[in-house]
């Protein structure tokens, strides 16, 4: 069955969640934009997933957790401007559970070992009062048969942690994990979420920023984020400055 529309087959309830699980899609988050809070909807594959900006697209082949969850955002909007790093966040510590050392978030919303990607978000509102988190991590898929270019720049969790992997499994801890990131932006607050990713950042890093509208790109040292989530970059000669996810095109590590 290929599901394409919003047709969706029953939801069945676990840790808090209701889920769904579809065959193929277009995309998971379009889908879940209108469904309510503490949704989640995985799919086997996707046709059109999608990467922050739009002219990106994210493979989304058989063997890979391909999966959106809806979050309740209650509160001003700009108080959850926060939400992609959270979610990355949230990926870590699910991927730590899993038996994963050395992950990393790169600004804003990709997940790293090494140089490879292993995942990326992507944080959508469809309405006023809930936000999806889409989330695609590369299992045991294969990305770079369908993208030949993806060649040595994605990382499977199949190549990092023994054993066979079971997609739904998977998905359990890091849907756990988003819900826990979610009661820390509602409790205790983001900046308990900055400061552990910021001490991962702790070493300067080496990066190129293209702003939007700009084809000059800023090269400058990366300094971790503000409680705003704003990433924080050096550039020779001028003062510290800050920019949002919306400021920003493109961050490209060079070191």
């Amino acid at each position: 069955m290929s599901i394409v529309s919003e047709t969706i087959p029953a939801a069945y309830p676990a840790d808090g969640w209701d889920i769904a699980v579809l065959d193929e899609v277009d995309s998971t988050n379009t889908l879940a934009g209108r469904k309510p809070a503490w949704t989640a909807l995985r799919a086997h594959t996707q046709t059109g997933g999608r990467g922050r900006t739009r002219d990106r697209r994210w493979v989304s082949d058989s063997g890979g957790l391909w999966l959106s969850a809806v979050l309740p955002c209650p509160g001003p909007r700009t108080a959850w401007e926060i939400l992609p790093l959270a979610a990355g966040w949230a990926v870590l510590d699910a991927l730590r559970e899993l038996g994963v050392s050395g992950a990393r978030l790169r600004w804003p919303n990709d997940v790293m070992v090494g140089r490879g990607k292993l995942a990326g978000l992507l944080v959508e509102r469809y309405t006023a009062e809930t936000a999806v988190v889409g989330i695609g991590l590369n299992v045991f898929n294969h990305p770079e048969r369908a993208a030949a270019d993806l060649a040595g720049q994605t990382v499977r969790l199949a190549d990092l942690v023994p054993g066979d992997q079971n997609l739904d499994a998977v998905m359990r801890v890091v849907l756990r994990s988003l819900r826990e990131a979610h009661e820390t932006v509602l409790g205790p607050g983001f900046g308990v979420i900055a400061d552990e990713l910021n001490r991962a950042w702790k070493e300067p890093r080496r990066v190129e920023v293209t702003l939007q509208g700009q084809t000059e790109p800023l090269v400058g040292q990366f300094h971790g984020v503000d409680l705003q989530g704003r990433l924080r970059l050096t550039v020779k000669g001028r003062a510290p400055a800050y920019y949002d996810a919306t400021q920003v095109a493109l961050l490209r590590e060079l070191a």
